[in-house]
């Protein structure tokens, strides 16, 4: 009974406890300093690279919030990022409605559908659901390949966007100086949204959840609905990033609905540690600087990738940032010491 007690007490005080704003004050430094980069960069292909992987983050993002909410893995998200793409890219074509009102619904509708998907796909866990995530985005990848009269196959779709998009010419979503600022800003909304998240009470009744799922709902509390929230709200930010990608590149193909980008998603989170609100941004930066480098020598790139991926699970389970925190709670403590 005390222990039922403990987490009442736990999901109501969640809320008010740790009122800190350490968290808030540095995110908002890195946003500032992030957002003046590319005045201090003079290379262009650098600063695709950064726009690339600050795409990347977006994505890793999504799935790095599944796992640290909902101890789900998903193989599949790749679904949401290129479903928005393809809305993007199809939607623009017709011309029915606004490029805004496009861009609004290709973020939305990935919500709605996996806000609903989720009472069935949440039945389940563990590897059972990560192949049930996979086979969602393998079926909508060879939907897009085939289906030659909607989405051209293979060859994929131009997005053709009007001259402005929200009051900003569309050279903003083309050039990496001003591109790269654009997605910055939203990845660094998106983690203090997250963090947000994290001191509410949904986000503590997921983590109780997670932790014993049968005890929550003894205590009374309905444990599909937040964690459908939770899948949901990560559907939306794989989109988000799925609509950066079609503004940025200007054109889509199946690739960005095939499992290869669900599976770099997920290293990147694993690499920069999914239970951090920053280690799945800091993993992309990471893949994406590697395999670049990388690839300038082999083909194989790939190879490096899963070393890195396989020492960073041994030696730092927690990921980059988690080894991070430690060394800098170390440092502090020392210095209290």
């Amino acid at each position: 009974m005390s222990e039922t007690s403990n987490l009442s007490a736990a999901l109501a005080e969640a809320p008010m406890a740790r009122r800190g704003i350490a968290f808030p004050v540095t995110l908002a430094l890195v946003a500032v300093a992030g957002a003046l980069v590319p005045g201090h960069i003079g290379s262009a292909l650098l600063l695709t690279l950064l726009t690339q992987a600050t795409i990347g983050a977006v994505l890793a993002t999504s799935v790095g919030i599944l796992i640290r909410q909902n101890g789900l893995v998903s193989f599949g998200h790749a679904a949401f990022f290129g479903g928005a793409a393809y809305i993007v890219a199809l939607a623009a074509q017709s011309g029915i409605v606004s490029a805004e009102v496009v861009v609004v619904a290709a973020v939305l509708v990935p919500v709605v559908v996996a806000f609903a998907v989720a009472f069935v796909m949440l039945r389940v866990s563990g590897v059972a659901f990560s192949m049930l995530t996979l086979a969602v985005a393998e079926a909508l990848h060879e939907l897009m390949m085939r289906w030659r009269e909607l989405a051209n196959g293979e060859d994929g779709l131009p997005v053709r966007l009007p001259s402005t998009l929200f009051g900003l010419p569309i050279a903003t979503f083309q050039r990496p100086e001003t591109m790269f600022v654009v997605c910055w800003i939203v990845l660094m909304a998106l983690i203090a949204v997250l963090w947000v998240l994290s001191r509410s009470h949904l986000g503590t009744l997921t983590l109780a959840i997670q932790d014993n799922e049968e005890r929550a709902r003894f205590i009374g509390y309905e444990t599909l609905v937040p964690r459908a929230i939770v899948f949901a709200l990560s559907a939306g930010i794989a989109a988000m990033g799925g609509v950066l990608f079609a503004l940025y590149n200007g054109f889509v193909t199946p690739d960005v609905l095939h499992w290869s980008l669900s599976g770099e998603a997920l290293v990147m989170a694993i690499i920069g540690g999914a239970r951090t609100l920053w280690g799945p941004a800091l993993g992309a930066v990471v893949f994406f600087f590697l395999r670049d480098a990388a690839g300038s020598y082999t083909e194989h790139w790939q190879a490096l990738i899963g070393i890195v991926l396989i020492t960073v699970t041994v030696a730092l389970p927690m990921g980059l940032s988690g080894a991070i925190v430690l060394l800098a709670s170390r440092i502090k403590g020392g210095r209290n010491g």
